[in-house]
């Protein structure tokens, strides 16, 4: 089989993540617009191979406070997704989807709405990519914290060195009356990988 360690990666399944990309953050956006009940606007994602130890300052810095929520990938591909925003930013889309019933910290059910913000998200770049595979792909219920970056990213740090440093990161913009950066880190094991370049064609045994 070819390496498909993430620095080898062809040319075109770069295109195809990039395609992935735009059409998971356009099923974002309009999800996120029914559900905050508001107009969003996207810009055009942008999507990047990188080293692991540079993905901290690409979200404002190690010490920058971020909320992060943590899925499983199950079905024909398994592997890991990781949901990134700034913590003002969590909070500003918990105020949006719940109204007054919104406190400024997270408590229990901001948590549960920022959960399903991430649902959303996560579930629009997958359901994204099952489109562009025909796979069958399903996300486990997310796990929630907040901290700092580089402790946020620390915690899948040894599942992404497994498959080599570089890894693959969509960064969406989307804005109503803010700037909403989202970052999406999607980890499929060394299998998955094989079995997505299969159904594109991109490899054949």
């Amino acid at each position: 089989m070819a390496d498909l360690s993430l620095d080898t990666l062809s040319k075109e399944y770069f295109d195809v993540l990039k395609e992935l990309g735009n059409i998971g953050a356009g099923n974002a956006t309009t999800a996120l617009a029914s559900m905050l009940q508001c107009k969003v606007d996207m810009q055009v994602p942008e999507v990047r191979m990188l080293e692991f130890k540079d993905v901290g300052a690409i979200l404002g810095g190690e010490e920058q406070e971020m909320v992060g929520a943590y899925l499983g990938v199950e079905g024909d591909i398994t592997g890991s997704i990781l949901f990134l925003v700034k913590k003002e930013v969590a909070m500003h889309l918990v105020k949006k989807m719940m109204g007054d019933y919104a406190s400024d910290e997270f408590g229990e059910m901001e948590r549960s709405a920022f959960k399903e913000i991430s649902n959303i998200i996560t579930g629009s770049y997958m359901n994204a990519l099952a489109s562009l595979t025909g796979m069958g792909i399903f996300l486990t219920v997310p796990d929630m914290t907040i901290d700092m970056a580089g402790a946020i990213l620390s915690v899948p740090a040894v599942e992404f060195g497994i498959y080599g440093d570089n890894i693959l990161l969509i960064q969406s913009k989307i804005s109503d009356e803010i700037d909403i950066d989202g970052y999406f880190i999607m980890v499929p094991d060394m299998d998955s990988y094989g079995k997505i370049l299969r159904s594109l064609g991109i490899i054949v045994d």
